[in-house]
């Protein structure tokens, strides 16, 4: 039997159906979305849908929260409906399951459009045309198979090349939100979110190998992917090749001063000029200590306020690693976590690597 979600909305209007691209470019020949019609209005056609709205000239009737509604394992309709006086160049969309953390939403695809005009690298919707002034988008919102709790969308737009877990990074409007809730509507608590065998490769100055790890989704980069993934990069890893780092070994350092303590320049780390928004580049900062914490007491970590003793440091770089040492660390975004050394093949050749778990909070 399915599980109702409370609230008034009945499910319909489906303008997005759920696919899974990540492709990435944009158009030079006029919006692959249509044009909105009257985008300021102040009552949407249809009140039943959960709307936001966002007016950059005139806030007086603003809808930055609204629910939605239907049966889990289907999906109920939002709209968004935004207005600016400057260019809006992009779409951030995020999905937060039952408290678990805002992930990047982009499993979606545009009735009647191709996503490779409409989706960007790093999985925001490029803004075109006249999209860049004023949005009216109605699509699909997914209802997970939960048995309580509440699903939380965030929208928002920036003028140039955002981040997921920063709204405020280049934005250019305030962020909404379309809730939906399941059950009585209560978050068991917050479990860590866990990556296991994570690999990192030492770099070459080509930033041919994988060699930053994201705590947003877990996964490795290659450096030379930087200009739409920088934003995801935490930490890299390095060995010590020469001058003060020969002696620092197994190594990890934040993405923001990882070309201050590694001794060669690696290329895509920091935005070339003609990158898009590279005079204000921004990287993120992770924080390291040395825990007294023991590897089963890491492996016996389930809930998210086990992490709350973890205090943030100074210090942007941990080196000497060992197998079997477990790090503690505060990412750029003040969530805290551990990492776990399982196997390190020492060297400075592309081939080598470290192996590693984390648990961090949502």
């Amino acid at each position: 039997m399915k599980k109702k979600v409370r609230s008034v909305v009945k499910s319909g209007f489906a303008v997005f159906a759920l696919a899974f691209m990540v492709s990435s470019c944009s158009s030079d020949e006029g919006s692959v979305f249509d044009t909105p019609t009257d985008p300021g209005q102040e009552n949407p056609e249809d009140p039943t849908v959960a709307t936001l709205i966002i007016n950059g000239t005139d806030d007086s009737n603003d809808v930055l929260t609204a629910e939605a509604s239907g049966e889990v394992g289907t999906t109920v309709p939002g709209r968004i409906i935004y207005t600016s006086t400057t260019n809006q160049k992009r779409l951030y969309i995020t999905q937060n399951i039952s408290g678990g953390g805002e992930m990047p939403f982009n499993n979606f695809n545009i009735e009647g459009k191709d996503l490779t005009k409409a989706l960007k690298g790093d999985g925001s919707v490029d803004l075109d045309g006249d999209t860049q002034k004023a949005i009216d988008f109605t699509f699909d919102l997914p209802v997970p198979d939960i048995d309580n709790g509440e699903i939380v969308y965030q929208f928002w737009t920036t003028t140039g090349k955002g981040d997921f877990r920063d709204p405020t990074k280049r934005k250019a409007l305030g962020v909404g939100a379309i809730t939906v809730t399941v059950g009585d509507g209560k978050n068991a608590d917050a479990e860590v979110r866990s990556f296991t065998d994570i690999k990192l490769f030492a770099p070459d100055e080509n930033g041919t190998t994988e060699t930053f790890f994201s705590l947003l989704n877990g996964s490795a980069y290659r450096i030379d992917k930087g200009p739409e993934f920088r934003a995801f990069w935490d930490f890299g890893y390095y060995y010590g090749a020469s001058g003060d780092s020969a002696n620092d070994k197994a190594s990890f350092a934040s993405t923001a001063t990882y070309n201050d303590v590694f001794p060669f320049d690696v290329k895509g780390l920091e935005a070339e000029n003609t990158e898009e928004n590279a005079a204000t580049e921004t990287l993120n900062h992770t924080y390291f200590d040395l825990s007294s914490t023991t590897t089963a007491e890491f492996d016996a970590i389930t809930s998210a306020d086990d992490l709350n003793f973890i205090t943030k440091t100074t210090f942007e770089s941990r080196t000497n690693l060992e197998v079997g040492e477990v790090i503690e660390f505060v990412d750029n975004y003040d969530k805290k976590g551990l990492i776990k050394i399982t196997e390190i093949k020492a060297g400075y050749g592309i081939k080598d690597y470290i192996v590693f778990d984390v648990k961090i909070q949502p």
